[in-house]
């Protein structure tokens, strides 16, 4: 594979990341939260921007000045873009940043462990904690709900632009081979293979897989197969006959053909309702085979980045040929992944920290004590990046066995 193919997997997890923070983010501005870091990537910022109260922006290079607006007007490169600065006094607006571990991303809100604001206890008005348990848990579910929603979408727009299908038609014929030798050309449609109706060219390459199997057995070189081929423009078919190869040369194939790839559009109206039908079927597949994990039925088999990057660049690889539907399905696949990820009702996870809201209001209103709910996220996500640890190690392992 071509190393630069493992880039696509920079658009694939920015698009992902971008979508889930942005859920967090416009449900925190609708429901009133002071918003202080919208950010792609994890720490060490690399570049920040941040609306002036005044007008203009603040472009924050390196983390510096996060704190308060900076002391004069600046130019692009060097901190302020635009507006007039106001000495000594914080800035109350997002900043938008850049980080340079392009592994995630996060949404920073005051008070989203329960912080207190002040020395009587008092929350800020502004921040997470001092919303009703309602409105968290829509902050806190939305990110899913929008990779949900961006799953759906992206399987539409690969049913729209068309989804590759291999019917029984001959893309390519090996000079040479069998296949030549007996006449078949490109864009012939292949009816039936010793008598026996296909309709997909698996069917050809299955049928004929036996009998070359079998040959084999026999210690045979060949093996006659009859074919009703239709060539492309006549109306009627024709009968062939191919000796193919038990043993072809790497990569032939037995009778030296190719099949072709037909894509086949959904029209506008049909594409969404087969894009959220297919994301229903594969968030049901993903639940049965995690859940299938959970209890030992199957052995777990997961990737964590290295392994999803590496997929990513070999399904980057097949959009000359397959087009744009393989890169699409795999981006929406990992979007639902994501949402389901998320949503466990794992510390340090949203489904963790919605279950601790819940816990909240099944105890009438009364919240659990800040450094609790601090250690108990805390640990949670030291688990998790164990884990990620032993999942990238072994991610490696397998690369390279």
């Amino acid at each position: 594979m071509n190393n630069w193919y493992l880039l696509a997997a920079i658009p694939v997890f920015g698009l992902l990341v971008l979508v889930h923070e942005l859920g967090h983010f416009l449900t925190a501005k609708w429901a009133g939260i002071r918003v202080e870091e919208f950010g792609l990537g994890f720490p060490p910022s690399v570049v920040g921007f941040r609306r002036r109260s005044q007008g203009g922006w603040d472009v924050i290079w390196f983390g510096r000045e996060r704190d308060s607006d900076l002391s004069e007007k600046q130019n692009p490169f060097s901190g302020t873009s635009g507006g007039v600065s106001v000495p000594g006094q914080a800035s109350q607006n997002t900043i938008y940043s850049l980080n340079l571990l392009p592994i995630g991303g996060f949404v920073r809100m005051p008070g989203e462990n329960g912080d207190v604001n002040d020395e009587d206890g008092q929350y800020d008005p502004q921040s997470f904690a001092a919303k009703s348990a309602g409105k968290r848990i829509i902050v806190l579910c939305a990110g899913v709900l929008m990779n949900l929603l961006l799953a759906a979408v992206l399987f539409t727009i690969a049913y729209g632009v068309g989804e590759p299908t291999l019917p029984s038609m001959i893309g390519k014929v090996v000079p040479g081979s069998p296949a030549a030798i007996a006449g078949l050309r490109p864009d012939d449609t292949i009816l039936s293979v010793n008598n026996q109706p296909v309709k997909q060219f698996s069917d050809v390459v299955s049928i004929v897989g036996q009998m070359t199997a079998a040959a084999d057995k026999r210690h045979e070189q060949t093996v006659p197969v009859t074919l009703s081929v239709l060539h492309r423009g006549e109306s009627a078919p024709q009968t062939l006959r191919v000796d193919a190869l038990v043993k072809p040369p790497k990569g032939q194939g037995h009778m030296g053909v190719a099949g072709k790839v037909v894509f086949v559009s959904s029209p506008l109206w049909l594409a969404p309702y087969k894009g959220v039908i297919h994301t229903y079927d594969v968030t049901r597949e993903f639940i049965h085979q995690l859940m299938a994990m959970i209890t030992g039925a199957v052995k777990p088999e997961v990737a964590g980045p290295v392994g999803i990057v590496n997929i990513t660049g070999q399904v980057a690889q097949t959009i000359p040929d397959l087009g744009w539907w393989p890169i699409l399905s795999l981006t929406a696949i990992l979007s639902l992944n994501l949402a389901i990820v998320n949503i466990l009702p794992f510390p340090a996870l949203d489904g963790g920290r919605i279950v601790l809201v819940l816990i909240e209001v099944i105890r009438g209103g009364k919240r659990l004590k800040p450094e609790r709910e601090g250690i108990i996220n805390l640990v949670g996500m030291a688990i998790l990046l164990a884990l990620m640890v032993v999942i990238t190690i072994t991610d490696v392992m397998r690369l390279g066995s």
